[in-house]
């Protein structure tokens, strides 16, 4: 059972990122946007049952949840520690934790690719954007890339924040037109 070891306000108002002292992944984010999605997973089902629940996300020993706009977080936060606390620790062995850090987030779909300048959007998003989106207690996948056009989903707390669908949506796009490909244009779905 992970203990929390803190828990942490986002850019996103309607959003809070518990930070655990043991993980509940290997590396894998795992992004739930209704209870119904969260139906086979055991930890964001007990999230989304404890009500006023819009969506968890949950990658190695950070768990984000967001709110309804009507709920005070001083009347869920104690009921989210509770199915939060109750959840099962992930055992990580030395190699699978090696394994899992390295294929961290896009970098799996970067792997699988055999586009080169998809590879590079991969490890430029790896190494500048999301270790801070991560801090924020959201993370970035990339969709697709298809004739110029790069479609991301945002997960966690950036899923719903105003700022990553504009001010970061921007900032990634300029990024990767100055590094990469000055035709290049990023959109989130």
């Amino acid at each position: 059972m992970p203990k929390i070891a803190d828990i942490q306000e986002t850019p996103n108002p309607n959003a809070v990122k518990f930070i655990l002292k043991e993980p509940v992944s290997h590396g894998t984010s795992h992004s739930f946007k209704t209870a119904e999605s969260a139906e086979h997973d055991p930890l964001a089902k007990s999230i989304f049952g404890v009500g006023d629940v819009v969506s968890v996300f949950y990658m190695d020993k950070m768990i984000t949840v967001e709110k309804t706009d009507d709920t005070e977080w001083d009347e869920v936060l104690p009921a989210l520690a509770v199915p939060i606390r109750a959840a099962e620790a992930v055992q990580v062995k030395a190699q699978v934790a090696k394994s899992a850090a390295a294929a961290v987030g896009g970098a799996i779909g970067a792997a699988a690719s055999d586009d080169p300048q998809l590879r590079e959007i991969e490890a430029l998003l790896d190494e500048r954007i999301r270790p801070y989106l991560a801090g924020d207690g959201g993370w970035l996948e990339v969709i697709d890339l298809a004739e110029n056009t790069l479609q991301i989903r945002y997960e966690g707390a950036c899923g719903s924040c105003p700022s990553s669908l504009t001010g970061t949506l921007m900032a990634i796009e300029n990024m990767i037109r100055e590094e990469i490909d000055p035709d290049i244009s990023v959109v989130a779905v």
